[in-house]
């Protein structure tokens, strides 16, 4: 079982981290996390809504029985006890159950310093070894965006779609952009 998994501890561009699988106990720490993140209404499906304790716990426990399934990964990453990112993967199902959707937050005052394209990374890697069948991984970025598109862009996505005023930001609506990367050889 992954849960708890170490894939990383170290020094990363001059910030020492440490990169591991979810586990069920983290999910207060989440739980905070997602709700701070939410507050600042950036560039995540949440734009201030606030999750209660039964439904973290709820999606945690879902997500567990996906990465047991080899259906999902998330990693979480560290500086000493600090939750500074969160990065996953998950499956579609049926037809559909070759390809992952994408999500990455990384904390505000932690922007910036690479930390999102190494999570980035290696997120895709732990999903290609623990994901069955797993062979195009999809996101979705808003088109006010720029870092994340050029994020996105440098490891590899493409553009294969746009849905005009698909996304609110703010009180706006702007175009919802779709990015994939091809794992075939």
């Amino acid at each position: 079982m992954l849960e708890g998994t170490i894939i990383f501890e170290g020094n990363h561009n001059g910030v020492d981290i440490l990169i591991r699988h979810v586990r069920r106990d983290d999910v207060e720490r989440l739980l905070h996390f997602m709700n701070t993140i939410s507050t600042e209404q950036t560039y995540i499906m949440m734009q201030g809504e606030q999750m209660s304790l039964e439904e973290e716990s709820r999606y945690i426990e879902n997500f567990m029985h996906k990465v047991a399934n080899r259906l999902a990964v998330k990693l979480l990453v560290f500086h000493g006890e600090e939750l500074i990112g969160v990065g996953d993967i998950v499956v579609k199902e049926k037809i559909e159950k070759h390809i992952g959707v994408f999500g990455l937050i990384i904390s505000k005052e932690w922007r910036q310093k690479g930390l999102g394209s190494f999570l980035m990374n290696k997120v895709i890697e732990e999903a290609q070894k623990n994901i069955t069948g797993l062979q195009i991984i999809t996101l979705g970025v808003f088109s006010n965006n720029p870092v994340a598109r050029k994020l996105y862009e440098k490891i590899g996505f493409k553009e294969y779609g746009l849905l005009p005023k698909g996304l609110q930001y703010k009180g706006e609506l702007v175009d919802h952009v779709y990015m994939y990367k091809s794992l075939f050889p």
